[in-house]
């Protein structure tokens, strides 16, 4: 987890705790945030959650969204959450000859996740994750 979004869960932890961050991407002077919330993302959360960090706006500009069809898995929780689903896991460093592994999330633990990718099985610990997030099936 990047500083970013380690800063900006503790800041939505004390107003709106059942904000989940899900991923903040920094991109230069821009944050995405992607957020999840139980009753849904609406633009007045989204409107909401832009307000709640003023300090962070004064540095980068925001941009606050749902995750969408292609949702960041960024936690042991969501990969468990996901286990039988499609997604697309990409490694810091190339393992087994990839980088990029696409196919049904089998397992997850604490430590690992294995995806049943096109090219075998794999199981690939979380600190050797870049990015990975949902794909359509």
């Amino acid at each position: 987890m990047s500083d970013i979004q380690a800063e900006i869960e503790t800041r939505l932890a004390e107003t709106e705790p059942q904000v989940e961050v899900l991923l903040a991407e920094v991109r230069g002077d821009l944050v995405r945030l992607f957020i999840d919330h139980p009753q849904g993302v609406s633009l007045e959360l989204c409107e909401r959650v832009t307000n709640l960090l003023p300090e962070l706006r004064e540095r980068y500009a925001l941009e606050v969204s749902s995750p969408g069809a292609q949702r960041p898995l960024t936690k042991p929780e969501h990969f468990r959450r996901y286990v039988g689903r499609k997604a697309k896991v990409r490694t810091r460093d190339a393992k087994d000859g990839h980088r990029s592994f696409t196919g049904e999330l089998l397992n997850a633990t604490e430590d690992m996740v294995t995806v049943a990718a096109s090219t075998g099985v794999v199981s690939i610990a979380y600190a050797d994750i870049h990015r990975s997030n949902l794909v359509g099936d």
